[in-house]
């Protein structure tokens, strides 16, 4: 990554099908100006296709989406209107679903969530 300062983006998504298309698009734009490496790009753009996916399946009304650098890498926030915290959960083999957030644990330094006044944050940190 570049050494100068960084904006950080921040964009309000509908809760719908494409929010997760859009979000990967905002999210590579971002990485892109900031020259990040492209495998952690590559993660990002996984990581906030899962967490808007989660937001989308599971809570209402619009999402909140940031982007930002931090001097470890990247930060990705996802806010909602829901307050029930995500939980990661056994995985089905027989099942499509349900693997969002372990992929989500799999690619990030480190990531959680955060109470907010009206839902909650799901956030990933990215190296």
């Amino acid at each position: 990554m570049r050494n100068e300062p960084a904006t950080p983006v921040a964009v309000t998504l509908p809760a719908t099908a494409g929010a997760s298309a859009q979000a990967r698009r905002i999210v590579g734009e971002a990485v892109a100006t900031w020259g990040v490496s492209p495998d952690v790009a590559e993660d990002a753009a996984l990581v906030v296709t899962e967490l808007v996916s989660n937001a989308v399946d599971h809570a209402t009304g619009p999402l909140e989406l940031a982007v930002s650098r931090t001097a470890q890498g990247i930060r990705i926030e996802v806010s909602d209107r829901s307050p029930t915290m995500p939980e990661p959960r056994p995985v089905q083999v027989d099942s499509a679903r349900g693997r969002g957030l372990i992929i989500v644990a799999a690619l990030s330094r480190e990531w959680g969530t955060s109470p907010t006044a009206d839902g909650k944050t799901v956030w990933a940190e990215l190296a």
